[in-house]
């Protein structure tokens, strides 16, 4: 065999292994922000199932824990309700110093009610409130609400990019990136199950560099959340609501970065629907004075309830 026919054979082996072996890259690699959002929605039921439902009832109990910056546990019940592209979404606690978190949009207007026996908002309310695309985008509660945008991408029209695949608490999972319309400060992220294209969680990051003119002077005051529980009472270490002053806000060196995870899991079927029943919201901030605050809420959503034909009166902003 001269060289010429040596070199050809081999160089058919090569392609021929190729052929078998296939790309080296992976699915995962291969998929389209669209790909994603067909598969999720077929993950949740039939498009004449989710057409079908045009508001929605969660209700079950709910936990408030201070993991960070105290310590301390109330137990209370949780509410999230939705018809199109409104909602209200309540959690209530029995205590003085923490009642708990009011949320509603009423298709127009976002308003973020008082949660602390000194009529202020907490940092979470103050977060929710000062970066309102969490409600006005319908984000808050995923496809627990009808008002979530991908159920509604025509009228949302926000930008998607797929970010990749990931592994978050060793989950495989694909990072969607969801920019809004109307610009917003805040990176948003929503991660979906690999295998299964369910949405499993939801991310708001924000940082803010120290002397920044666009910081909402109300996110950058904000209290931290209550520190101890005490006799069935929410208190800080010194007897009450954790400020940040104004002298402590001018001393800033560090950039001041705030983040909300919402999770989402224990899927089941209602209605020809697959929605999460276990919802939990989880807010960190860190402050430019070096301190730290975590805390988590953990929602069961015990009841789910499709069509339910809600009282306006929930969606009312006064």
């Amino acid at each position: 065999m001269n060289r010429g026919t040596m070199h050809r054979m081999m160089l058919f082996v090569i392609a021929l292994a190729l052929a078998v072996a296939g790309p080296s890259f992976s699915r995962a690699e291969t998929l389209k922000p669209e790909d994603i959002v067909a598969k999720y929605l077929g993950s949740i039921g039939s498009a004449q199932a989710r057409s079908a439902s045009k508001s929605r009832l969660n209700q079950g109990p709910a936990t408030f824990k201070i993991l960070v910056g105290g310590a301390g546990t109330l137990d209370g019940k949780g509410v999230l309700i939705s018809e199109g592209h409104k909602l209200q979404f309540m959690m209530k606690f029995l205590s003085n110093d923490y009642r708990g978190e009011q949320v509603i949009f009423d298709g127009n207007k976002v308003k973020v009610a008082a949660s602390t026996s000194a009529q202020s908002r907490s940092a979470l309310g103050e977060f929710v409130f000062s970066q309102d695309a969490i409600v006005r985008e319908g984000l808050l509660g995923g496809e627990l609400s009808t008002a979530f945008p991908l159920l509604d991408l025509e009228d949302r029209k926000p930008k998607l990019s797929y970010e990749g695949e990931k592994t978050i608490d060793g989950q495989k999972v694909l990072d969607l990136r969801y920019k809004p319309k109307k610009s917003t400060d805040l990176d948003i992220h929503l991660y979906f199950d690999a295998e299964t294209y369910r949405h499993v969680m939801t991310t708001y990051s924000l940082r803010l560099r120290p002397g920044m003119g666009n910081v909402d002077p109300q996110l950058s005051n904000a209290g931290a959340m209550p520190g101890d529980v005490a006799s069935g009472t929410l208190m800080s270490p010194t007897g009450g609501l954790v400020t940040d002053t104004n002298e402590t806000v001018s001393a800033r060196q560090q950039e001041t970065r705030y983040r909300l995870e919402e999770r989402f899991g224990d899927f089941k079927t209602v209605d020809g629907l697959t929605l999460p029943t276990s919802y939990k919201l989880h807010f960190s901030q860190e402050l430019g004075n070096g301190k730290t605050t975590v805390n988590e809420w953990d929602i069961s959503a015990g009841q789910v309830s499709n069509n339910i034909n809600p009282d306006p009166r929930n969606f009312e902003v006064r």
